[in-house]
Parts: structure tokens; C-alpha cells; sequence
């Protein structure tokens, strides 16, 4: 195939990418933006995309991002390529401060209180978020296979994970990734225009140089 990889890479360095890309993460919020610049599409459709994108880093549903990214950019008929480009805003270096911000409002709406240790470094006395999302999944494995064996179903998992974290997540998340998809709009909307402008004379120029080449003498 002509875009098949002349290296393929090993399994380990397919997921290590995914956590790191080559180049660092600067490097790859350099490549989205550019390509988000060169969208074929107005600057508020795309600034619309972008919204979507960036709000839906603020919800729970890790692994379906791209998925809500979509749904919502529909909806609000923003270009689709640039909220699935935007859902990068969550990414490794930025996990933490968004579920911090989405935890903490979501609690504080609720009326209950965010154990601080769920954003702590992993360690072997507390259960940090991950570790949560890691027992709710295991309970709905173990829970789907004991519908065919003689084990007992053991909801324990999920029934803390849905208190503590997915219900105060799911509503915190509202209100920072408003502001935070906001923020985004409001600031990519003139930049776009203008790098489409800046881009539009570049070519107008090269075409004015083609047709009348005794110019450029």
C-alpha cells in the first residue's frame, strides 16, 4: 500500500506514542493547529468544531471522546475534523488538571466532598482515579461473566467509582469545559480568519506572478 509504514513499529512504541508523541507533545500541538488552520471551512464553523472537541475532554467518557467530539459538533454544525483534531486539548499533561477542575466542581455542586488522595500519585494505600476506573471495569467484567457461571455478581467497584468519581465528573465537567470550549472559540475565531486572509493574498499573489511573470523580474 502507498501511506503503509516503511518501519513498522513494535507494539510497545505504538503505545508509548500514544502517551508520548515523537517529538514531544509540543511538537504534536503544533502539527493539530497547523492543520486546523488549513481546514477548508469558515472560521466559526471550525471555531464551532473546535468547541466541541475541547468540551468534550471535560466529560468521563474516556475512549469515546471522539465519539460525543462528533456528535456535538454536529449539532451545533461545526466542522467534525476539527473537533476530533480538538479532543488532543485532553491529553497526558492535561488529564490532571481537567479531572481536578471537573472533580472539584462537580462535588462542590453536589454537596459532598472530594477525596483529595483520588488525584494523588499512585501508591499501595489509596485508590487513585485510575485505579477507579480500573475497578469499575473489572466489576462489570467479573459481574458479565458471573450471568454464566456460579459466581456472585460484586457491584463494591462500581458503586464507588459511580459516588465518587463518574456522577461528580459527569456534572463538575458542565461548567469548566463550557468555559474552557468558550475560551477556545473566542480565540481561534480571529486567528483562523486571519491566517486564512494572510493565506488567500499569498495565493492571489503567486497567481498575479503566473499570469503576469514580467513582474516578478
Amino acid at each position: 500500500m502507498v501511506f503503509r509504514r516503511r518501519d513498522r513499529r513494535p507494539l510497545w512504541r505504538a503505545v508509548y506514542e500514544v502517551f508520548w508523541p515523537r517529538g514531544g507533545w509540543g511538537r504534536a500541538a503544533q502539527y493539530v493547529k497547523h492543520r486546523v488552520r488549513r481546514l477548508p471551512d469558515t472560521p466559526e464553523k471550525i471555531a464551532r468544531g473546535i468547541w466541541a472537541g475541547v468540551f468534550t475532554t471535560f466529560s468521563p467518557f474516556y475512549g469515546l471522546h471522539f465519539l460525543f467530539a462528533v456528535l456535538i459538533a454536529m449539532i451545533m454544525r461545526g466542522n467534525i475534523l476539527a473537533s476530533l483534531m480538538a479532543t488532543f486539548f485532553g491529553n497526558p499533561l492535561t488529564y490532571i488538571p481537567i479531572a481536578y477542575a471537573s472533580l472539584t466542581t462537580g462535588h462542590w455542586l453536589l454537596g459532598t466532598r472530594l477525596d483529595r488522595s483520588l488525584l494523588a500519585d499512585p501508591s499501595r494505600e489509596t485508590c487513585g482515579i485510575g485505579c477507579q476506573f480500573n475497578n469499575a471495569g473489572s466489576d462489570l467484567w467479573h459481574n458479565f461473566k458471573a450471568m454464566f457461571t456460579d459466581d456472585k455478581a460484586d457491584w463494591h467497584g462500581l458503586s464507588e467509582f459511580g459516588s465518587e468519581v463518574f456522577h461528580p465528573y459527569l456534572v463538575g465537567g458542565i461548567i469548566p469545559g463550557i468555559i474552557a470550549a468558550t475560551i477556545s472559540y473566542s480565540l481561534c475565531v480571529p486567528l483562523i480568519r486571519a491566517y486564512q486572509n494572510s493565506r488567500r493574498k499569498a495565493l492571489r499573489a503567486k497567481l498575479s506572478q503566473l499570469k503576469n511573470p514580467a513582474d516578478g523580474e
